[in-house]
């Protein structure tokens, strides 16, 4: 089987706030992020490896959630056809033009009505002479601040249909399967897709509130695993909410924190983030409802509020 590869990486997200200057603390002092300009209520800001202008451009708002996630293509070629593609199933909204450091853009919503947006044109990042790296092949100089995430790693949706919103993913954008949690009565709960050599790029989870349109996570890598104990460490010390971890997903087996910022969006930090995947032919691993009633890797139960807790909030008590 022939496989396309149109996208090569999620480039970049808008999370939004409610609290603008305690999440911009947040992302500053507590992750390591640098910020890097402003547009009216926006701040952009990178994480230390990112080679584009920004990695999250964080918008005051009145309430959380995920405004956007932007997808870069691998050339104009590529965004071209992607476009075509989309506007085939009546979900595309248009061009606009690029958000800093990024040329035009299309946008583009999933079935659950988050919004994508896709450009090939970005900026380089150049560092100024107070941030320039002693390597020249490295981005930026280390921060030597809070957690120090090095990268976005991927982006985590709720969705109250998680078969449809990645089958439209994969038959518009060419995602592909690495793995997938099928309930007992055939009920996709979950899956994670990957656009080129990382294990998931893009994730679904079934929202159990029945809402639609939700953001369940961001996450950012980090360099080893001791960076994620140390990241609960500084999250404890700067009274950052802790959900769960450290410990271990069973599904991609990533050693993991999750902490919620002063907005209320969850924050994963993960190590090794994303694995690589090498084999051209791999073929999905799906676990089964029993196997996941285990538990994460090391045994220990899944917090309800993994299930139930999203961004912008809902009423908990309609959570199925």
């Amino acid at each position: 089987m022939t496989y396309r590869h149109d996208i090569a990486h999620v480039g970049h997200v808008e999370l939004l706030t409610p609290t603008p200057e305690k999440s911009l603390r947040f992302f500053v002092d507590v992750l390591g992020l640098t910020e890097n300009g402003t547009s009216g209520d926006s701040v952009y800001l990178r994480t230390w490896d990112d080679y584009e202008h920004h990695t999250v451009k964080l918008t005051a708002h009145h309430t959380s959630g995920i405004r956007r996630t932007a997808l870069r293509t691998i050339s104009q070629e590529a965004l071209d056809t992607l476009v075509t593609e989309i506007e085939k199933t009546g979900r595309g909204s248009g061009w606009i033009d690029g958000d800093a450091g990024i040329g035009d853009t299309y946008l583009f919503t999933d079935p659950d009505g988050h919004e994508f947006e896709l450009y090939w044109e970005s900026e380089h990042y150049r560092p100024p002479e107070e941030l320039r790296p002693s390597l020249k092949n490295q981005a930026q100089r280390y921060p030597g601040r809070g957690v120090c995430v090095r990268r976005l790693d991927h982006v985590n949706f709720l969705g109250a249909d998680v078969a449809a919103n990645t089958e439209f993913l994969m038959d518009t954008l060419g995602a592909r399967t690495t793995e997938q949690i099928v309930l007992d009565d055939g009920t996709v709960s979950g899956r994670w897709l990957h656009f080129a050599n990382k294990t998931y790029d893009i994730v679904y989870s079934g929202d159990w509130t029945g809402t639609t349109g939700r953001l369940h996570h961001i996450a950012f890598a980090t360099d080893t695993r001791e960076d994620i104990l140390r990241a609960a460490d500084i999250a404890l010390e700067n009274d950052v909410f802790i959900e769960t971890g450290p410990h271990k997903h069973a599904i991609q087996q990533t050693f993991f924190l999750y902490v919620y910022e002063p907005g209320g969006n969850r924050i994963e930090l993960c190590n090794p983030g994303a694995r690589l995947i090498l084999a051209p032919d791999w073929e999905p691993i799906t676990w089964t409802e029993a196997e996941r009633a285990k538990g994460q890797a090391w045994g220990l139960k899944t917090i309800e509020s993994f299930h139930t807790h999203g961004t912008p909030p809902v009423d908990e008590p309609a959570a199925r």
